[in-house]
């Protein structure tokens, strides 16, 4: 009797060869990574999506709110406030998301271009200026005619303020006060420990090397133990009484982008004194760094 495993012995049936199946050269840790990879980048192209309808909205609620197109009631101009604000909020969510993905695959690329960073900072004080009223807290921009020009990524720049004015009216309460300060500074950094060649103790001069720009608030103020958390990933810090905002992204971006840049950011702070958010941009860039990026 025949074997049914043996059809190549009966009529009509054609023999296939045995399949060879060739050892995978992918590791579970390098298939996790790229599925992460793809993950990071549709989304990325989602929310690059979303972008310009975002931003023909934005256009069109400004035209509403300017009663260029007819009067508005009280409560029309109330309803067209607070769908400004909501698509405001959700924009700055999308541009931290596109941000945060390139960080993650390592995409992000800088544009330095020899500019003015009053006018820079500027730009985006006069943006926030109108939210902070409409929250009721008053508003500062202390600009510094001390800086000359010199190379920053303009934008970049931008985000970084534009997350820490974030963050500042999330936890300023109404009638509080935000001030955003630009000026020079001296960064010593000491990445070597050996005495000085020549005494310097009678005259020590440090010319300026960095922009310091700082955001203060008067806010609930944060304790110690937490000062260096919170610029982790997904962190968030609630104050009691307080509900949480936000998805604890905003200062974990804005420190990837001034250490990427070769900058420095940290907070100063004791609770109930407010909170004053600092970062550095070099006045000078390593020529190495310019080349890279350009």
């Amino acid at each position: 009797m025949d074997s049914p495993l043996a059809p190549s012995y009966r009529k009509g049936v054609i023999p296939m060869p045995t399949a060879k199946m060739s050892p995978i050269k992918q590791t579970p840790e390098a298939a996790g990574h790229e599925h992460c990879s793809c993950c990071r980048d549709a989304l990325a192209s989602a929310a690059h999506e979303l972008k310009t309808p975002l931003a023909v909205m934005a256009g069109y609620l400004h035209l509403l709110l300017s009663e260029k197109l007819g009067p508005l009631s009280p409560r029309q101009m109330e309803v067209l406030t607070e769908m400004q604000a909501n698509g405001a909020r959700l924009s700055n969510f999308i541009q931290n998301l596109l941000t945060y993905t390139a960080l993650k695959v390592d995409r992000l690329d800088l544009y330095y271009e020899v500019g003015d960073i009053n006018g820079c900072i500027r730009e985006i004080a006069e943006v926030w200026s109108q939210r902070f009223q409409e929250k009721a807290i008053a508003f500062y921009f202390l600009p510094n005619d001390k800086l000359e020009p010199f190379p920053f990524d303009y934008y970049k720049i931008q985000h970084v303020v534009s997350n820490l004015l974030d963050n500042a009216m999330k936890y300023t309460p109404a009638s509080g006060t935000v001030w955003l300060h630009v000026e020079p500074y001296f960064w010593e950094r000491r990445t070597v420990a050996r005495p000085p060649t020549v005494e310097r103790r009678r005259q020590r001069v440090n010319a300026p090397n960095c922009c310091r720009i700082s955001v203060a608030d008067t806010g609930p103020g944060i304790a110690p133990e937490f000062q260096q958390e919170i610029f982790d990933e997904y962190f968030r810090l609630v104050p009691q009484g307080m509900r949480a905002e936000g998805h604890g992204l905003g200062l974990a971006i804005a420190r990837r982008l001034v250490q990427s840049a070769g900058g420095k950011i940290w907070v100063e702070s004791e609770p109930g004194t407010g909170s004053k958010f600092s970062f550095l941009i070099l006045l000078n860039p390593p020529p190495e760094r310019l080349a890279e990026e350009q």
